[in-house]
């Protein structure tokens, strides 16, 4: 086992960090302003996409399973533990390295990864903080892989592992009754606690998107939350898709509200094409994206740019709590976050996105130009702008000060058309995803515009793996009674995921578009 010496060095504002190997200091000084608590130069030394096998485990959802291309500074989890800095402070309330490991690679490596999933610290790649450091061989032994796997995980994704590696492979056996018998799954060290918000600082403007059908009265009520705003938006912008048959024109005054509300009537049909109609009118430092179901207390665009500011980041989501009925309000909102697990007491790497409460710089926006209307009757789409926004090299917290109380009425909204997609048959309306071929006979599962974010960001391998997990989870998680009957079905089910896969690769011969 490899001994682990950091050193200590003092930044201007009087913060410690430890580091091992020759950092540039001058870089380390600016980049502990920011919103990194781990910083590391991997990419050139070797560890790039080090320990595929976590694909084992995670599949395809986990944004940073793959460590991104071509940029200077990004979120990444992967440690090199020869070269890399931490804050002080980050290092004592995390507990440091595993030293169970028996590889000082793996307990770099376990350490990033526990950090960014699971103690809200923000690990980042930096290109040539550590430049001097030698490029590496990264070997994870059978031991410490299934260590890894027992320690941060239930035992069924070890032998899910086993599974795709080669149930017969007696050696595997071995390790994993071995590891099993002498660890346990670790209890985790304490969260690092957030940061103390500043206040906001200058005047930025800020611009609200609402994306609405057959929701008008919900809508309404939304706009009188924004209305009573402690940060008011200087702008908000309704996309109303609901028939001009069905939808009362003069229910938006204009003049009614303390900022100035624009109402498109949607002629196209999707949620992502109504987010950039009105992407393309905002005129907002900052951009705030919300379904037409919420609630939001009056501290609500506050905290989204206090957080953004404090942690100098350019995208944050929010946290998002689920209503019992649609009918709560706000006061059913505050008596949840009283009880909430989340509320206020982790920020770190957000690991999902919503459009039902985010807050992007207007800039990082326009730079992917917006949603990707691939994803319109189908799902996805949050999470593929979220993603998409990681890859240009934005780091995206979770901003649980930023809270709404989503309602989830039984009827409205844009799933109306996607609803259609559960349709075989004449009645079916044709989806957008469906292009020149609609659906005959067998409907395609999982959703196509699912299947289209897997190709588009992950690997051909990793979309095997997304296959394997997919079919044992839909084999083994109903009853018993009913496991012979699901194993009969397989072949159905292959089918579907093929066709699944037809749509998505017809997608990705389209590629991105926005309109």
């Amino acid at each position: 086992m490899d001994n682990l010496q950091l050193k200590e060095y003092t930044t201007a504002a009087g913060e410690i960090l430890l580091y091992a190997g020759n950092p540039d200091f001058r870089q380390l000084e600016v980049l502990s302003q920011g919103a990194g608590d781990i910083w590391h130069s991997s990419f050139e030394q070797g560890y790039k996409n080090a320990f595929p096998e976590l694909v084992y485990q995670t599949a395809v959802f986990f944004w940073y399973l793959n460590d991104f291309d071509g940029l200077d500074q990004c979120v990444s989890w992967r440690v090199n533990p020869n070269a890399f800095a931490v804050r002080k402070s980050v290092w004592e309330i995390t507990k440091g390295f595993d030293v169970d490991y028996d590889n000082l690679q793996m307990q770099g490596l376990d350490y990033g990864f526990r950090c960014i999933r699971f103690l809200g610290v923000v690990p980042m790649y930096v290109n040539n903080l550590f430049s001097e450091a030698k490029k590496e061989i990264v070997f994870i032994s059978q031991t410490d892989r299934h260590l890894f796997f027992r320690k941060n995980y239930k035992i069924s994704h070890a032998v899910f592992m086993i599974f795709r590696l080669g149930i017969w492979k007696i050696s595997e056996w071995k390790t994993f009754f071995k590891i099993k018998g002498n660890f346990k799954k670790r209890k985790e060290a304490s969260i690092f606690p957030p940061r103390k918000l500043n206040e906001v600082q200058g005047n930025p403007s800020v611009s609200y998107i609402i994306p609405t059908m057959f929701r008008q009265e919900y809508t309404l009520q939304l706009l009188k939350d924004l209305a009573t705003q402690i940060y008011k938006p200087e702008q908000v912008i309704v996309v109303d898709a609901t028939p001009k048959d069905q939808r009362d024109e003069a229910l938006y005054q204009q003049n009614k509200y303390p900022f100035d509300l624009t109402v498109i009537w949607q002629q196209s049909k999707g949620s992502c094409k109504a987010r950039n109609e009105a992407i393309a009118l905002c005129s907002g430092d900052y951009i705030v994206f919300g379904d037409d179901d919420i609630r939001i207390p009056a501290d609500f665009i506050e905290n989204h740019i206090r957080l953004l500011q404090t942690y100098d980041v350019g995208a944050c989501n929010g946290l998002d709590i689920r209503a019992e009925v649609h009918t709560q309000d706000l006061d059913d909102l505050k008596r949840k976050l009283e009880n909430s697990d989340l509320y206020g007491k982790i920020v770190g790497c957000t690991p999902s996105f919503s459009n039902a409460n985010s807050c992007v710089k207007r800039e990082y926006v326009e730079q992917l130009i917006g949603n990707d209307v691939n994803f319109d009757g189908g799902y996805g789409e949050d999470s593929d702008f979220g993603m998409s926004l990681s890859k240009i090299g934005v780091t995206v917290l979770f901003n649980p000060f930023s809270t709404n109380l989503h309602l989830k009425p039984p009827t409205g909204g844009y799933r109306f058309w996607g609803n259609q997609a559960k349709i075989i048959g004449k009645k079916r309306k044709k989806q957008p995803w469906e292009l020149d071929t609609p659906v005959r006979g067998v409907k395609p599962v999982p959703s196509p515009t699912v299947m289209y974010g897997i190709l588009k960001h992950y690997t051909p391998k990793q979309l095997i793996e997304y296959k394997y997990k997919h079919f044992t989870y839909y084999l083994f998680s109903g009853s018993r009674l009913g496991m012979l009957y699901r194993l009969l079905r397989i072949p159905y089910k292959n089918r579907q995921f093929k066709k699944s896969l037809f749509y998505a690769r017809k997608l990705i011969n389209l590629g991105t578009r926005h309109q």
